[in-house]
């Protein structure tokens, strides 16, 4: 039986930037090229945590992604995920490409949580700060 990533991965993709948004997310968990796309074609930021999670999760070793638990916005990146500066910059770029935002590395200092994450994506696509 087909695994739901495979069968993202099986789906044509006619439209380059699908082509590369499929190619940029391959590895990140199931739900997160899905949620990506809804994000690009119809800005719902809703999706925003689904993918921000999806491209954090692709950094985290293995035994630590338990930790990611669904709507817990105070994991630590560094402390509790064991993410590291390089990890960090590579979850940045991803991000950048994949949400089509831009992120300064005084900006990137900030970032301590996943919520911190959450927060500030959301800002640079323009939703206003709760």
């Amino acid at each position: 039986m087909a695994t739901e990533q495979s069968m993202i991965e099986a789906k044509p993709a006619t439209d380059p930037t699908i082509t590369e948004l499929q190619a940029a997310l391959k590895r990140c968990p199931p739900g997160t090229f899905e949620a990506a796309c809804e994000f690009r074609r119809t800005g719902d930021v809703a999706q925003l945590p689904t993918v921000i999670r999806g491209v954090v999760e692709r950094y985290v070793e293995r035994e630590l992604r338990s930790k990611l638990k669904p709507h817990d916005e105070s994991i630590r990146l560094v402390e509790d995920l064991g993410l590291d500066s390089l990890s960090l910059m590579e979850i940045v770029v991803l991000a950048e490409d994949v949400l089509r935002i831009s992120v300064t590395n005084e900006e990137l200092v900030a970032l301590k949580t996943i919520g911190d994450l959450n927060r500030f994506v959301a800002a640079k696509v323009g939703v206003p700060a709760k």
